[in-house]
């Protein structure tokens, strides 16, 4: 175990930040959770929030005028920022609204004199539509971007290169492939939503033709990587997925089983990606991080 440290984390109420807090308080870390609750949940926290004093919680955004003299404050070590690019937000304005967040999480860091700020961006944004010759896509993969969306989110990642140089302000950017587990809202992701389905008894709802690619990786993995960057992998972007390629049809077909119902189709989503697995070599080499659960087994903690 690293030595023991205040960190701050911006969504730690959510799914994937809820899940850093129990780590890093497991670890005996001094845990500050920032969240404004737009998407994320107290229930999230109910261990944490029962343990010691070591675990603050502030329901404050990133954006409003408080956080950066929280920050100042309170004076963590690390900084993670995990209140960027929900799923459930992948449109211009959540995305504008991601970005100035990001700015907002980098210049509180600099105030505060923060040493690192880790940063987690959804990896279809940043690396946009593939062919299938460039799976798994590597960390220096650049595609003309098709959206708005996937603009802002290189923007995001790109700044805090600027940060870095003029400011010495350290980071650490991971590009998350699908990340699924327990607590994930069913928007916010096709593992949960299946999940839903199949525990409401009812067909679930596929988007397009069902033949679309993504990398699943399993939540306590993807822990796993946030809590390896806290001294590590400075100055880069790090995949954080598992460069396996599974289709939302098989996907069904591993959760629903034979007898399971015939899911119903709707359209296509604008700007969904066909394809995306992510190398997780850098990681490897960078880290000394892989990812641990196999799908199946990943899928079956759901039941």
């Amino acid at each position: 175990m690293s030595a023991t440290r205040k960190i701050m984390i911006c969504g730690g109420a959510g799914f994937i930040g809820s899940y850093l807090v129990d780590r890093f308080m497991a670890e005996g870390h001094e845990v500050d959770v920032v969240d404004d609750l737009s998407t994320g949940s107290l229930a999230n926290l109910a261990e944490a929030r029962n343990a010691s004093g070591r675990f603050k919680f502030q329901n404050i955004s990133v954006l409003s005028g408080e956080f950066a003299e929280l920050v100042s404050l309170r004076r963590p070590s690390v900084i993670v920022n995990l209140a960027v690019f929900s799923p459930s937000q992948s449109h211009l304005n959540g995305a504008m609204t991601a970005m100035q967040s990001t700015v907002a999480v980098l210049e509180a860091t600099r105030l505060g004199g923060v040493s690192k700020v880790i940063t987690g961006i959804p990896a279809a944004l940043l690396y946009g539509e593939v062919t299938a010759r460039d799976l798994p896509i590597k960390e220096g993969h650049l595609n003309d971007s098709r959206t708005s969306e996937e603009v802002l989110a290189r923007a995001a990642a790109d700044v805090h290169g600027v940060y870095r140089d003029r400011h010495g302000v350290e980071f650490t950017v991971l590009a998350m492939a699908n990340v699924y587990g327990a607590r994930q809202r069913p928007e916010d992701g096709v593992v949960a939503s299946f999940a839903d389905a199949l525990a409401n008894g009812r067909a679930p709802i596929v988007h397009g033709n069902g033949k679309q690619l993504r990398d699943f990786v399993h939540v306590d993995d993807t822990v796993d990587a946030i809590a390896r960057s806290l001294d590590r992998a400075g100055g880069l972007v790090i995949n954080v997925g598992t460069g396996v390629s599974t289709s939302i049809n098989d996907l069904w077909s591993t959760m629903g089983g034979a007898s399971s119902p015939v899911p119903r189709t709707s359209a296509a989503r604008p700007n969904d990606v066909a394809r995306l697995s992510l190398s997780p070599v850098r990681a490897r080499i960078q880290l000394g991080w892989s990812p641990f659960t196999p799908l199946a087994e990943g899928l079956a903690t759901l039941r």
